[in-house]
């Protein structure tokens, strides 16, 4: 089968291209190369420049490479810039994704499996978040994803589309140093950040209700990611019914937590300041994660140390 990976010369996409590639699929990539690199797209890939708002060359790639199904990666993702600039991520986001579906239907491709987002949740007041908790996503970039969740539901009933969501935790590491993470906008790339520059990594708010005081989050690394979508990719193409997925590892790692495992990679001491919390920050969320391991067998195998050896190793090769 050949699948079309959009966004597939990113971070995460790059992963996924690799996990399909190695599993034996026919893989074309669609990025329009504003954050990704063609470096990053495994060889045996086709790479194709080109934003996913242009409705004639997505019909046209669809068309003539045969695609079977997509794998949709390609967006914005950043928060604040969202809250900045809403009318970009509704453009990109959802405009985007409406041009994509209009070639799956054109084309006849009827397996798609879509990169959602845990914002999509918002401030959950639960303990394990699962896939029934109520989407009241804070952003436009959550509130993007979710409405990318409704189209893909209503395309479902109007024209037989299979759709797995997949809603990422908090993505860290690499599975090769080349593959790092080459944005600066989550915690663990902002303390080697702080720590390339000599400075102290802020941590936001300290009198949360957790062990600690500080913010608990589930981390996945970006391998297990890649690995959870070529599970459901595989699934689509056995006939399994389309879900929604959580794509994390069922634990919570405090911000301190994280700051001491990048204290023991990297050798150095993490000496912090805390500050005042952010806005909408919850205090804990965590993903629970039976439906996906139940329904197609994937279990998020990698821990928070390897992520930041993974991710530290990355951020070396950058430097």
């Amino acid at each position: 089968m050949t699948w079309l990976v959009t966004g597939g010369a990113g971070y995460i996409g790059a992963h996924v291209v690799r996990a399909l590639v190695r599993d034996g699929a026919s893989v074309v990539v669609l990025d329009d190369l504003s954050t990704g690199s063609a470096s990053r797209v495994d060889p045996a890939a086709t790479l194709v420049e080109g934003s996913v708002l242009d409705r004639a060359l997505v019909r046209r790639v669809i068309g003539d490479s045969g695609v079977d199904g997509v794998v949709h990666i390609a967006a914005k993702k950043q928060v604040g810039e969202s809250v900045a600039d809403p009318l970009l991520y509704y453009r990109e986001n959802v405009e985007g994704l409406i041009s994509l579906l209009e070639g799956c239907q054109a084309g006849g491709v009827r397996r798609f499996v879509f990169s959602s987002s845990a914002a999509t949740y918002g401030l959950p007041d639960v303990d394990l978040v699962d896939e029934q908790t109520p989407g009241v996503p804070l952003s436009p970039y959550g509130e993007s994803k979710l409405v990318g969740e409704w189209l893909l539901r209503d395309c479902t009933q109007a024209f037989g589309l299979q759709v797995m969501s997949m809603r990422y935790f908090n993505v860290a590491g690499a599975s090769a140093p080349e593959l790092g993470d080459p944005g600066v906008f989550n915690l663990i790339p902002l303390v080697f950040q702080a720590l390339a520059r000599g400075e102290r990594p802020r941590v936001f708010g300290g009198d949360y209700p957790t062990p600690d005081g500080t913010c608990v989050r589930d981390y996945v690394h970006v391998a297990d990611i890649a690995d959870a979508h070529l599970a459901a990719a595989r699934a689509l193409e056995a006939g399994t019914p389309g879900a929604t997925y959580n794509i994390g590892r069922g634990q919570g790692s405090s911000v301190l937590e994280v700051l001491r495992v990048v204290a023991e990679v990297t050798g150095q001491p993490v000496e912090h300041d805390v500050v005042d919390r952010r806005p909408g920050d919850p205090a804990r969320v965590v993903a629970a994660v039976d439906r996906i391991r139940d329904e197609l067998g994937f279990r998020a195998e990698r821990g928070l140390t390897e992520m930041v050896e993974s991710a530290w190793a990355g951020w070396q090769h950058r430097a």
